[in-house]
């Protein structure tokens, strides 16, 4: 009896320890993010984060668009691919209440082409490609309209579309794309906006390959994006402090030459 009951009280504490063991899960925290740069500077900060006791898991997503609906239904504890404007549209699109909680890097958005070196020689009727998502294809216009292509209605503002377009002296074709595809189309339009990250994925430097880009005071930060029952959580503090850690801004210097730029 003796030797019974021994042996249940050992296995009772085999027990007690692998559920206190699966409590340093409660370490680990997801972030979703797109390849370049995002997914980059998160497995930058993995080791500084490990010393402080959290595990963090980069999760990589091709479409952007399926991010934050993962991060609202909490698949998700945080992401990172995203300006303020396009996650607001989100929130109001979706009905959803994510919020920012940290600045990160700005990625000067840029024009590129496979078929002209100069904008002098962009002809009329010529195709130019944007981003179909409401923020960004009207950041995309915008642009357009500041190199002097097109002009928008006076109230367009971010998330002006094809149909503000109130002048178009170069009947310019407005081709609306998913934005991960836009690379791709450089061989069938004469002009593409692209995000930078995509740019820079596809092997393209905002710096020497654009016809033009953002100014460098570009207000669309790339943001880490939390929702509101976790925004304060001791580990999602740790990653904001990773992310604006002067590391952080030497790796991004560093690494990306001035084609992404920190933002703290």
């Amino acid at each position: 009896m003796k030797k019974i009951l021994l042996a249940l009280f050992a296995s009772s504490l085999l027990l007690f320890a692998s559920a206190c063991g699966s409590s340093s899960k409660e370490g680990t925290i997801t972030i979703g993010a797109t390849a370049v740069p995002h997914a980059e500077i998160l497995n930058f900060i993995k080791p500084i984060l490990k010393e402080q006791g959290v595990d963090l898991v980069v999760k990589e997503f091709s479409d952007y668009a399926i991010i934050n609906s993962q991060l609202f239904e909490k698949n998700l504890d945080a992401d990172f691919f995203q300006h303020k404007p396009y996650l607001d549209a989100q929130n109001r699109e979706k009905k959803m209440d994510l919020v920012s909680v940290a600045n990160v890097h700005i990625e000067p958005f840029g024009a590129y082409s496979k078929k002209i070196n100069d904008l002098k020689d962009l002809k009329d009727g010529s195709t130019v490609a944007i981003p179909n998502d409401p923020t960004n294809g009207g950041r995309a216009l915008l642009l357009l309209e500041k190199q002097g292509l097109i002009k928008l209605k006076s109230d367009a503002g971010i998330e002006a579309t094809p149909n503000d377009i109130v002048q178009n002296d170069k009947k310019l074709v407005i081709k609306e794309l998913d934005a991960g595809m836009l690379p791709r189309s450089l061989d069938d339009v004469e002009l593409a906006l692209i995000n930078t990250n995509y740019a820079m994925q596809a092997g393209l430097n905002p710096l020497t390959d654009s016809l033009f880009i953002e100014d460098k005071d570009s207000p669309y930060a790339n943001i880490l994006a939390a929702r509101p029952d976790n925004k304060d959580s001791e580990a999602i503090q740790k990653v904001v402090t990773a992310l604006n850690s002067p590391e952080v801004k030497k790796f991004i210097e560093d690494n990306y030459h001035g084609s992404i730029l920190p933002a703290f």
